[in-house]
């Protein structure tokens, strides 16, 4: 719904290029949550760096993940994480084009 209000005013050729940059940078749900699951147990703040939030993925990378209990909020909203990076792409891509 957040991309059809986007793209109700464009033309066809608009559409068509809003489509193919939004399908080249926006990100899976599913690939956040294994970044997510690799960010718990491996590589703390790996999901933070995925989403482009290169400040956040530093602090979580030198505190553990903020002793875990960020990864672990990350972990369980891996979902709103993926549609504000969506968000985000959607609308840098909207004024692009």
């Amino acid at each position: 719904m957040w991309v059809e209000r986007l793209v109700e005013h464009m033309d066809d050729s608009q559409l068509q290029q809003f489509a193919s940059v939004y399908r080249s940078r926006r990100r899976d749900t599913q690939t956040v949550l294994i970044f997510s699951i690799i960010g718990l147990v491996l590589i703390p703040g790996l999901q933070r760096f995925y989403l482009n939030q290169i400040g956040m993925g530093l602090l979580y990378l030198f505190t553990a993940g903020l002793c875990l209990i960020g990864s672990i909020i990350d972990l369980v909203n891996y979902k709103a994480k993926a549609f504000e990076y969506n968000q985000k792409v959607a609308d840098e891509v909207a004024r692009m084009v």
